[in-house]
């Protein structure tokens, strides 16, 4: 038989989180971002889950040329615009819409030749710093963008550092607001975090309802089942469910007599005999290798739909487990080929948050998804199945 670690997406699941969001935000249109293979659950799969969005906003031109292959024939959005002048006529062709943050990409346009004018996504650096034009410039950005033949319409976007923590939005709303308030078009300024958070705060201005939500909001994490301001809030606080389930079975189990230690560099000593079962998982599989599993911390896993912890260090392919918990709700010791869930729903309903584990790992859901190694076989979980 094959190795027995699996990712599955739940396409129902996805289908929910995205109702969600739209919930959040019911006067704006929604963007499913599909950026990095979709979070690491698939273009293809996350397409099927979300033909109820509006448009769907990414990165790469040849996750673009997916979608129109599928059959999409609205409104694809390139969250960092073009990156060299010959990626204008690919949005041409495929009637992408894309976002400008520099003068190099007006240069671009203002050179290119289209019988079709262009919808583009002028960027505000409000305060993230990243991308976008400064605010004394962008006025000055999209006067020159309105003076293009090349150009059909332009949107205004902004993008939020902090929607998710206690420093908050209002210091960036500000800076949009004075830098677009008699500016014409469409507001696109919220991300999971602030849609989820902040969609009816006010936003001054015409035609976007008053409310930050304005015209387009872009569901990014969430539509994922992932908490977008984790720890503050969870998925189940917000409704959200879990889109990928990453789970394996037990190879073996070990009994341990206390002293013992766990794995490379033996950072797990038994205090008391216990068993352990090893598990088809390692980070080759994409499993954080910095997830704890010593005396002083742990990770949580679902073992047989019951929540345990992982002892020692995570190898390769392999990672361990405490039995202990099992043993004590089944009555036995799990067999070989028990259930293991790194994070998802367990066959027996039990939920394994991914925040959960990344907050222990100290990092973010959003590496853990993302991270999933392609030697990972991937189902694909529907209504019917």
């Amino acid at each position: 038989m094959p190795r027995p670690i699996r990712a599955v997406i739940h396409l129902e699941n996805l289908r929910h989180n995205l109702a969600r969001m739209k919930a959040a935000a019911p006067h704006a249109r929604v963007w499913a971002v599909v950026k990095a293979n979709a979070y690491g659950h698939g273009v293809a799969h996350a397409f099927d889950a979300f033909r109820g969005a509006d448009g769907f906003a990414l990165l790469d031109l040849d996750e673009a040329q997916r979608i129109r292959a599928l059959g999409w024939r609205g409104p694809i959005l390139l969250l960092e615009g073009a990156f060299e002048a010959r990626d204008l006529e690919l949005c041409s062709r495929l009637d992408l819409w894309h976002t400008v943050h520099c003068t190099e990409q007006v240069d671009w346009l203002a050179a290119h030749k289209t019988q079709v004018g262009h919808r583009v996504f002028l960027k505000l650096n409000s305060g993230m710093n990243r991308l976008g034009f400064m605010p004394d410039a962008f006025r000055a950005a999209w006067t020159r963008l309105n003076a293009l033949t090349q150009v059909d319409e332009i949107s205004l976007m902004t993008h939020f550092s902090d929607a998710d923590g206690e420093r908050g939005i209002a210091h960036q709303v500000a800076a949009f607001e004075r830098a677009t308030h008699d500016l014409a078009g469409a507001r696109a300024l919220c991300n999971s975090a602030a849609t989820l958070r902040h969609a009816n705060a006010p936003l001054a201005g015409e035609g976007h309802h008053g409310q930050l939500s304005a015209d387009w909001v872009r569901a990014g994490i969430a539509l994922y089942g992932s908490a977008p301001d984790c720890p503050q809030g969870s998925a189940q606080s917000w409704g959200l469910l879990p889109g990928m389930t990453l789970k394996s079975q037990l190879l073996a189990v070990q009994h341990l007599q206390p002293g013992d230690t766990v794995g490379y560099g033996s950072t797990f000593i038994a205090e008391h005999a216990m068993h352990i079962g090893v598990v088809a998982c390692g980070y080759a599989d994409g499993y954080p290798r910095h997830a704890p599993g010593h005396n002083a911390a742990d990770t949580p896993v679902l073992v047989d739909g019951i929540r345990t912890r992982l002892v020692g260090r995570v190898s390769m392919d392999m990672l361990t487990v405490d039995l202990g918990p099992v043993i004590a709700q089944r009555g036995a010791i799990p067999a070989m080929g028990t259930e293991v869930v790194l994070w998802g729903r367990s066959s027996r309903g039990a939920v394994l948050c991914a925040d959960e584990v990344a907050l222990s790992a100290q990092t973010i859901a959003y590496e853990l998804m993302c991270a999933v190694a392609q030697r990972v076989p991937v189902e694909v979980e529907r209504a019917d199945s």
